[in-house]
């Protein structure tokens, strides 16, 4: 066993979210080009939320054992984690969609009531991308350490 483990349970899945948000803010701003203040951005390919979830509970597997207790703990929390990042936040950009578009609508003054962002969530395909990001690069970093 390595003496390290304990730690690599949550350094793996911080390294692995920490890098999907890095290609995240690299794919991003090759699209639309330099803007720091979307470093930390939610939305957009891939999920960085989902890349953590997915890492952290097979990190829990692979160093606690896929029948612990925590492996249990860890998969329920990465699935509310990606239903959040798929559905629930898909929801909130749809209300701030129609409250923008009511405003703009109903002619109503903007500076009273600004524009709301409309991508909050992650469409599928940036879900499961973030998604196998999550695992094979927890399953690739925790068989070479």
């Amino acid at each position: 066993m390595n003496i390290f483990h304990p730690y690599l349970v949550i350094v793996l899945p911080l390294v692995v979210g920490l890098g999907t948000q890095a290609v995240k803010f690299a794919i991003f701003t090759i699209k639309h080009g330099w803007k720091p203040e979307y470093m930390f951005t939610h939305g957009h390919m891939p999920s960085a939320h989902t890349a953590f979830a997915v890492s952290l509970a097979v990190s829990v597997g692979w160093y606690e054992g896929v029948g612990s207790g925590s492996f249990a703990v860890a998969a329920a929390l990465a699935f509310v984690l990606v239903d959040d990042a798929a559905r629930i936040r898909m929801y909130l950009g749809d209300q701030g969609r129609y409250l923008n578009m009511l405003v703009q609508q109903l002619d109503i003054d903007e500076t009273k009531f600004p524009r709301l962002k409309e991508r909050v969530g992650h469409r599928v395909s940036e879900v499961i991308v973030g998604g196998l990001i999550g695992l094979v690069a927890t399953l690739l970093l925790a068989s070479i350490l």
